[in-house]
């Protein structure tokens, strides 16, 4: 079972208490003001990043590849895990790489996380895209319009607004 307004609430937590006012959220100065080393480094493509704890120290690489909005949002993702699967980063690198996860001592192909219902994962992205595109922001941002999901014209501003991708915005509108 996933727990994704707690996971929404943390997120909430960290943009009140850093005094975020507006978009873009400056999510890797919060990950560093919060003691995380973040390293950018260019992966293998399908990795988009990783999270673990290395003698006590937090750290999330992400793919330097990556277009940066991407990079954006998978280090907020990485952070959700760092906020709220901190003990399990104890004992295990955390990767995200599409259907596969790593830990380690294995590489193995995960049928939970490939069907995106993995508690975990869902929760990290609930953070990620409350940090990144907070409801408050994006409710000024909209205002009363009603957006067409599909209006490219429409959405590209706003995605641009909050440096995420196109894609990210959508499935934020549409799922939240």
């Amino acid at each position: 079972m996933t727990d994704k307004p707690r996971a929404r609430a943390e997120a909430r937590k960290l943009i009140q208490e850093f005094g975020i006012k507006s978009p873009p959220v400056p999510v890797e100065r919060i990950a560093r003001s919060l003691g995380v080393k973040v390293e950018y480094a260019p992966f293998d493509d399908e990795l988009s990043g990783m999270a673990f704890i290395k003698n006590g120290i937090p750290m999330i690489g992400v793919n330097s590849l990556h277009h940066p909005n991407r990079q954006r949002f998978t280090l907020a993702h990485e952070l959700a895990h760092i906020q709220l699967h901190r003990p399990e980063l104890e004992t295990a690198v955390h990767v995200d790489k599409g259907s596969l996860r790593v830990d380690q001592t294995s590489l193995r192909r995960d049928p939970v996380s490939a069907t995106g219902t993995d508690s975990a994962e869902v929760e990290a992205n609930a953070f990620a895209a409350e940090l990144l595109m907070p409801e408050a922001f994006l409710s000024t941002a909209v205002g009363d319009r009603k957006l067409d999901l599909e209006d490219v014209d429409v959405l590209m501003p706003l995605a641009k607004k909050f440096r995420v991708s196109l894609m990210a915005l959508q499935h934020r509108l549409n799922n939240d």
